[in-house]
């Protein structure tokens, strides 16, 4: 091995020194490929003998994997969970039985993978994939839920084989990795499915390339309204598929107008493995009313209501408007607003436009951050209805909501998890 591979005082480094250094290792932030991943994996000697679910999508991806978290839980197995990207703390990404791993487990594994890794360049992600799997197989999990980073084919989740992959739904977004149109971003996406395995998607509208990629490869396609689906009743909702029904269910503790969707995705997982992991009624209704998932839809309590969406892409946005026009009327809504400037500011804003009254645009202090102007210059562009301010920081445009907000107004932070991240180190909420 190089001398100038593992960094030196690698043994007293604490997390914070790790994540910067692996910030600095590869001259990429994202560099799609499973070649340098799956050669490191190979030298760690990382077989799970465990299932393996695989969630992929364009949104919806954190809630079906905070959903079959809970549910597997409730049931009492011994579930690792791998999502990304975090709010507050990196510790986030991995958990195991529903804790955040330590900062030690965590140092510890990037220790190994960067005693071997050699002249292999890892990306961030690739490095806390490897990590994350390696403290799963260290505590025995029973089942591993991973959920992908970008795209599916060739991101870093992808070199383990599952034994069920879920793709929520598929739209236009990181069309500078997965293709500029929704069937070849859907190629991308499908790429985690397997030969002979259960492969889901919760997409109304199936693209063509899911059932071809599905009937090439021998996958099992079951698709929402057809292999599987769901039928609110009042105050509950029923799930049935090819496999059985199940009645009577609570509605998830994530809210919002797509959650039964995503529900529906999650419960078709654990049909596809109820050979390995069978899971009665009451750990689904259990795990379906104690599911929490940080900065999606997440309403938090007091007054003016405050509500924290990662929205980042048109689709998010409309599930976004949605669930707000469900809300109560108010007389004033404000939006605290910042993106990232590679992603589609205007058909968020178009979204959202009709309910928004006033905008406070903030800018973000990261490299693909967008400025508060830039921001504000594509929602005039757009000519949305609503007042425009602009602000250095999420932090002081959240303080100039909260002063100038009536009781009965509401405050709406979305864009990224950047946003919502600022939001709740502001006011000091944590991840649950």
């Amino acid at each position: 091995m190089s001398e100038h591979a593992t960094p030196r005082f690698a043994r007293k480094m604490n997390l914070h020194d790790w994540l910067t250094y692996l910030e600095s290792l590869h001259p990429k932030t994202i560099a799609l490929g499973l070649e340098r991943v799956a050669q490191v994996k190979q030298r760690l000697n990382l077989n799970p003998g465990f299932p393996i679910i695989t969630v992929g999508g364009t949104n919806g991806k954190g809630s079906v994997c905070a959903m079959l978290e809970s549910m597997l839980h409730a049931a009492g197995y011994r579930v690792g969970c791998y999502t990304s990207p975090h709010l507050l703390h990196y510790n986030e990404r991995v958990r195991i039985n529903k804790q955040q791993v330590s900062d030690t487990e965590l140092c510890a594994s990037f220790e190994k993978i960067e005693q071997v890794r050699g002249d292999t360049p890892l990306t961030y992600f690739e490095f806390g994939t490897l990590a994350a799997m390696q403290c799963f197989i260290g505590h025995k999990v029973d089942v591993a839920i991973l959920e992908v980073g970008l795209g599916g084919r060739l991101d870093a989740v992808n070199a383990f084989d599952n034994d069920c992959a879920v793709v929520t739904n598929v739209d236009i977004d990181h069309t500078d990795f997965l293709g500029v149109t929704r069937e070849q971003i859907a190629f991308e996406k499908v790429g985690i499915f397997r030969k002979g395995r259960v492969a889901i998607c919760a997409d109304t509208d199936v693209p063509q390339a899911v059932v071809e990629h599905a009937e090439k490869i021998g996958a099992q396609l079951w698709r929402i309204g057809r292999e599987f689906g769901f039928m609110p009743q009042q105050g509950q909702w029923n799930y049935r598929s090819t496999i059985g029904a199940r009645n009577a269910l609570p509605h998830p503790a994530l809210r919002g107008a797509f959650q039964l969707n995503n529900a529906s995705a999650a419960l078709a997982a654990l049909d596809a493995l109820k050979e390995k992991l069978p899971v009665s009624m009451e750990a689904v209704r259990r795990g379906l009313v104690e599911v929490r998932l940080a900065g999606r839809f997440q309403m938090v309590p007091g007054k003016p209501a405050l509500i924290l969406d990662v929205a980042h892409n048109p689709h998010a946005a409309r599930s976004l408007a949605q669930n707000l026009a469900s809300l109560p009327h108010c007389s004033h809504t404000w939006a605290v607003f910042a993106m990232l400037g590679d992603k589609d500011m205007a058909g968020v804003a178009a979204a959202l436009d009709p309910l928004i009254d006033t905008w406070l645009v903030a800018g973000i202090a990261a490299p693909r951050g967008s400025s508060a102007d830039n921001l504000a210059q594509v929602l005039r562009q757009r000519g949305v209805r609503g007042t425009i301010q602009t602000f250095p920081d999420v932090g002081e445009a959240l303080r100039y909501a909260c002063n100038a907000a009536g009781e009965n107004d509401r405050i709406a932070a979305f864009g990224s998890f950047y946003t919502v991240a600022e939001v709740m180190a502001e006011k000091g909420l944590q991840v649950s």
